[in-house]
């Protein structure tokens, strides 16, 4: 087939690797791997996309769910991967935390599930006060535990534009991890991810960012499960992680140096909460398995040809991500359609979905080659390329 290229040329492509099947695991995993995941729109449904509440294919995206489950991966819900604030809304958050853990808790894996908590129900402006975070964080907090879900504190807009120092941060989420009835998540999303973090934690040096989480960590170790960081920067990760008091996990977010953060330093480790985990399941999963059996070559045979895909994925500017996510999704019957809430599939140009499918063959991740260069050749046409 003809695919356009960065340069503005057209040239031929053969699709040329044999896809990885989808299975289940042999062995557990030594590695704890949360994928990230998105949600399928109903298009037909669907009613004002940019400004309107989402509406969602829950038979399709639930379907998704079990087919990571299926393959032994935990599931990181409702986050950032699921268009949380560009696109999807508290309401339907809510919905799909609730479905799914009713689902999660019928499977026969037992899979586990831990869900984002945020404070987009209310306006920022409304969101000044100590108090006010709190009570926003809270209600999420009370639904996903509620739901039987384990809580990822998300990152929030309205912390970060309150613009207050560490202290602030300190009691905000102080106050948070004393009143989960578990040990919770903490997640440290870049401003590449989304620009309106930019200075979390009080700081707009990463390092003193450092500092001042790691404090709010050490002081609350005992109900904290792990940290999620997402800032594209390996060595800054394995710094960090190698200040974690004892039992505190690092749940890498980096998607471009994942592999190496998962297999670590022969000292230390990262866990993973991975949009990109979502969209190369098979490889992930089949290269974690093959970690646990002490096969280090296999692992990064499997997890290799994925690093540049998910690198295009997640290429600047980054909070553009799920785009890839839900293309590759579509291209491997996981949906039918090519439809995003808020219509977020406008938001990459066709050179680069030209180039994730190229990516995505080399690593064996389309799963029904014929399928995938039906639908291919479905948008190319709708680019005018023939």
């Amino acid at each position: 087939m003809r695919l356009p290229t960065y340069a503005g040329t057209i040239e031929d492509y053969q699709l040329s690797v044999t896809p990885l099947k989808p299975r289940a695991p042999a062995r557990a995993f030594n590695r704890v791997a949360f994928a990230a995941a998105h949600v399928v729109s109903d298009p037909i449904a669907e009613r004002d996309p940019w400004i309107g509440r989402p509406s969602i294919d829950w038979e399709n995206t639930l379907r998704f769910r079990h087919y990571l489950w299926d393959q032994g991966l935990g599931l990181a819900e409702a986050m950032d991967t699921a268009q949380r604030g560009m696109g999807v809304d508290w309401l339907t958050a809510k919905e799909l935390i609730e479905r799914t853990m009713a689902e999660a808790k019928a499977h026969p894996l037992k899979p586990r599930v831990a869900c984002g908590a945020g404070t987009e129900q209310r306006a920022i402006e409304d969101l000044r006060t100590e108090d006010a975070l709190v009570a926003a964080y809270s209600e999420q907090m009370e639904a996903i535990e509620a739901a039987g879900g384990q809580v990822i504190i998300m990152a929030s807009r309205a912390m970060a534009a309150n613009g207050s120092g560490p202290d602030f941060y300190h009691r905000v989420y102080g106050r948070l991890i004393d009143q989960a009835a578990e040990p919770v998540i903490l997640h440290w999303l870049g401003p590449m991810f989304d620009p309106a973090l930019d200075g979390y934690w009080g700081h707009q040096d990463l390092d003193a960012a450092a500092d001042s989480v790691l404090a709010l960590i050490e002081a609350h170790s005992e109900k904290i499960d792990g940290i999620k960081i997402s800032l594209l920067e390996q060595s800054r990760e394995e710094a960090l992680r190698t200040r974690l008091p004892e039992g505190v996990l690092l749940y890498t977010g980096d998607d471009f140096n994942y592999a190496a953060l998962i297999e670590g330093d022969g000292k230390h480790h990262s866990h993973a909460l991975l949009g990109i985990f979502a969209a190369i399941a098979p490889a992930a999963a089949q290269a974690l398995e093959a970690l646990a059996d002490g096969d280090t070559a296999r692992f990064h045979a499997l997890l290799g040809p994925t690093i540049p895909l998910s690198r295009e994925i997640f290429k600047a500017p980054t909070q553009f991500y799920k785009a890839g996510i839900a293309f590759l999704a579509w291209l491997n019957g996981a949906q039918s359609h090519f439809i995003m809430p808020a219509g977020f599939q406008s938001s990459r140009e066709i050179a680069h979905f030209a180039e994730v499918f190229r990516l995505a063959d080399t690593a064996g991740l389309l799963a029904d080659t014929e399928l995938a260069q039906k639908k291919m050749t479905i948008l190319l046409q709708l680019h005018g390329i023939e």
